[in-house]
């Protein structure tokens, strides 16, 4: 038989994650704050918990997508008391590592068992469930909870221990973020040079050039049709989360004494595009920002 869920924050990422577990068989109990992303949640076939220990409370696994290290702390003191004793606690959010080893701690000390698991793959991967998911903790908890990220996403990887999934999620979005920002300036710097962005990215994608942030979510209209950039740049993975990610890793880098040069430069900048756009634009809009900085009009 397979366990009975709880699935606790059910905004754009965690609506669709819940919506794949009920497609694979699943009975999930679901809870959110805002009413809306509940009732929207039970369309989906997500069972609507009044609360969220009520959600947890017949729960044999309980799945968390929250904005922030201190939501899921708060969380985790109103829930663990709730919840049956060796419930699985699988956290999806990106927070702090440090933050992930203390809502670990806690599910231990209340007598469940903890896996940290953030994802990579945006709104259209948690649609799709082609979600990355990177995973810190004991090998035990990872192997129960591998066939239900599974049915979320497409790759799973074991990281390590406590916290380590955190650590993987953040020192992959240092990558993008900087990729971003790289691919963003070659296409503004071919325009002034004459350059068609097709013709850019003709040669780029099957360069040395490549990576993910041109040839998936390319900066400018046109070359990848589904990217945001044809679509106004409508947030898949929206700017402020962005600048969430690189401010965690520029944290990391400077407690521990790491030099990130290009990761730290890259945090400012979306640091500074975030508080102007905020949750409004995809982070690839970073792109209007250099054309603006370059005397251009933004497209």
């Amino acid at each position: 038989m397979s366990p009975t869920l709880a699935f606790i924050g059910l905004g754009h990422m965690g609506a669709p994650m819940a919506a794949n577990l009920v497609k694979a068989g699943h009975r999930v109990r679901g809870h959110d704050l805002v009413p809306a992303a509940l009732d929207d949640a039970a369309q989906a076939g997500v069972e609507p918990a009044a609360s969220a220990a009520d959600a947890v409370a017949d729960a044999e696994v309980v799945i968390t997508m929250l904005p922030a290290g201190r939501h899921v702390l708060e969380l985790y003191d109103t829930v663990l008391p709730a919840a049956r004793p060796g419930t699985l606690f699988v956290d999806c959010s990106t927070i702090d590592v440090a933050d992930a080893r203390t809502a670990h701690e806690r599910a231990v000390a209340a007598g469940m068992r903890s896996l940290d698991a953030p994802v990579s793959g945006g709104v259209v991967g948690a649609e799709a469930a082609t979600l990355t998911f990177m995973a810190g903790g004991g090998e035990p908890e990872f192997t129960e909870a591998r066939p239900l990220l599974e049915a979320m996403g497409s790759r799973v990887v074991h990281c390590g221990g406590e916290g380590a999934g955190q650590a993987a999620k953040i020192c992959n979005n240092m990558i993008l973020g900087i990729s971003m920002i790289a691919v963003s300036e070659a296409f503004v710097l071919g325009e002034s040079l004459g350059l068609s962005a097709q013709a850019l990215y003709d040669v780029a994608s099957t360069a040395s050039g490549q990576c993910w942030a041109l040839s998936v979510n390319c900066p400018v209209p046109g070359p990848v049709p589904t990217s945001p950039a044809n679509r106004d740049y409508r947030p898949g993975f929206a700017a402020s989360l962005m600048a969430k990610d690189l401010g965690l890793a520029a944290d990391a880098a400077r407690a521990g004494g790491v030099h990130t040069e290009l990761g730290l430069r890259a945090a400012e900048l979306y640091a500074d595009y975030a508080e102007r756009v905020g949750a409004t634009e995809d982070f690839s809009g970073i792109v209007r920002t250099i054309r603006e900085q370059s005397g251009e009009q933004p497209s």
